[in-house]
C-alpha cells in the first residue's frame, strides 16, 4: 500500500481529503503545517506528498525547497494543492520542481488521477534506474545517443506547460530549476542593459532547447524568457537531466556541441552589432525571424517592431526608417505589423 503524506492546515479539508485517499486504498499520514510536514517527510519517507501552499510555520514552497536539498527526499513526487490559481503561482510551483499543481476546489477523480500518474512515473523511473545499474558498460543498446533521443526523453518524462502570447516563462534572477523543449511556438530571451533598454539575446523555435544556465550548479537564469506567440513547452528538472547526462555520454557530447554553437551565434551577433550597418542588422534580423517562425520567403511575418529593434540592436526610430527604405526599394512589403519579403536575394545582399 502506497503511503501519502498530506500537508494541509485546513482541518476539515485535511480530514475529508485523507478519508478520500484512504477509501482509494492509500496509507495516509497528515500534517497541519509545513514545518511538521517536512519533519514527517524526512522521518517516514512517503511515496508521494500532497501539499497546500499557504500555511503557517512554513509554506508549501519552503517545504518543496527543503525536500529538494535532501538526497533522500528530493525524488519524492510532489503535488501542490492550492487555492492560488494565477498563472504566475502555477509557474512558480513548477519552477521549484513540483510534479503537478491542482487548484481548489478540485474533483475527486482529478486528485486520484494525478496521484496515480505521478506514482506510475516514479515507478517507471525507478525501474529504469535499476535496469541501468544492471547493464554493463559494454552493452548500451538503450543509451541516449543523439539530441533527438534527448528530446524524445523530454517528451516522455517532462511536464507539459502552455503559455499564451506575452506570458513570461521565467525571469532573470529566478532559480534555474528546469530546462525547456519547445513543442509549439516561439520564445525570445531578453534582458535590460545598463540604460534600461530591453535587448533580445536569443530566439528559440519549435524543437529547440532553452533555459540551460548550468547543469551542475544552482545558477539563476541570466535573462528573461517570454512567449512571442502561443507556446507549448515540455519542462524537465535540471536534476533529472543531470542524471541522464551522467549515464549517456554520447548525448552529453552533442549537448556540448549545441552550447558551442550557441556561443558562436552570440559572437556573430556581437560582431554584427559592433560593426554592421543599421541596414545590414535590420535585414539579418528579418531573415532570422523568418527562419525561426518557419516561414517561406514569400509568406507574411507578423512580429512587433520592438522585437525587431531589440534583436537587431537598433533604436526603434532607426528600424522604422530602415524598413521604409526597404519598402521603397521593393525588397519588402509592409502592412501594419505584417512584413512580407519580396526579394530575398536583395535582402541577403544588403551591407
Amino acid at each position: 500500500m502506497k503511503k501519502i503524506l498530506l500537508i494541509e492546515d485546513d482541518v476539515i479539508l485535511r480530514e475529508n481529503t485523507a478519508e478520500l485517499l484512504e477509501l482509494s486504498d492509500y496509507n495516509v499520514i497528515t500534517a497541519p503545517n509545513g514545518k511538521i510536514g517536512l519533519d514527517m517527510a524526512r522521518k517516514d519517507f512517503p511515496d508521494i506528498i500532497v501539499c497546500d501552499i499557504m500555511m503557517p510555520e512554513l509554506d508549501g514552497y519552503g517545504v518543496l525547497e527543503a525536500l529538494a536539498e535532501n538526497e533522500k527526499t528530493k525524488h519524492v513526487p510532489f503535488i501542490f494543492l492550492s487555492a492560488k490559481t494565477e498563472r504566475k503561482d502555477v509557474r512558480k510551483g513548477m519552477d521549484l520542481g513540483a510534479d503537478d499543481y491542482i487548484t481548489k476546489p478540485f474533483e475527486e477523480e482529478e486528485l486520484i488521477s494525478a496521484i496515480e500518474s505521478r506514482l506510475a512515473k516514479a515507478a517507471i523511473l525507478k525501474d529504469r534506474s535499476f535496469e541501468a545499474q544492471k547493464s554493463s558498460i559494454s552493452n548500451q543498446e538503450d543509451e541516449l545517443r543523439t539530441l533527438n533521443d534527448l528530446k524524445n526523453f523530454f517528451d516522455d518524462n517532462g511536464s507539459e506547460i502552455s503559455y499564451a502570447k506575452g506570458d513570461v516563462i521565467y525571469e532573470e534572477g529566478q532559480n534555474s530549476n528546469n530546462i525547456f523543449l519547445i513543442s509549439k511556438g516561439l520564445i525570445k530571451c531578453h534582458k535590460l542593459d545598463e540604460q534600461g533598454k530591453d535587448l533580445t539575446t536569443a530566439l528559440y523555435k519549435e524543437d529547440d532547447l532553452f533555459g540551460y544556465t548550468s547543469f551542475t550548479q544552482n545558477t539563476p537564469y541570466q535573462e528573461t524568457a517570454t512567449a512571442i506567440k502561443d507556446t507549448e513547452l515540455v519542462a524537465l528538472s535540471k536534476n533529472e537531466l543531470k542524471n541522464v547526462l551522467n549515464t549517456n555520454h554520447n548525448v552529453t557530447l552533442e549537448l556540448i556541441q549545441l552550447l558551442t554553437d550557441d556561443l558562436t551565434v552570440v559572437k556573430e551577433q556581437l560582431l554584427q552589432m559592433a560593426y554592421s550597418s543599421v541596414k545590414r542588422r535590420t535585414a539579418t534580423t528579418i531573415l532570422k525571424f523568418a527562419e525561426k517562425l518557419n516561414h517561406k520567403p514569400n509568406d507574411t511575418i507578423r512580429i512587433s517592431r520592438n522585437d525587431l529593434a531589440s534583436v537587431a540592436g537598433v533604436a526603434i526610430e532607426s528600424l522604422i526608417r530602415t524598413l521604409s527604405g526597404f519598402k521603397d526599394l521593393g525588397i519588402i512589403e509592409i502592412e501594419g505589423r505584417n512584413i512580407k519579403i519580396l526579394d530575398i536575394n536583395k535582402l541577403q545582399q544588403i551591407s
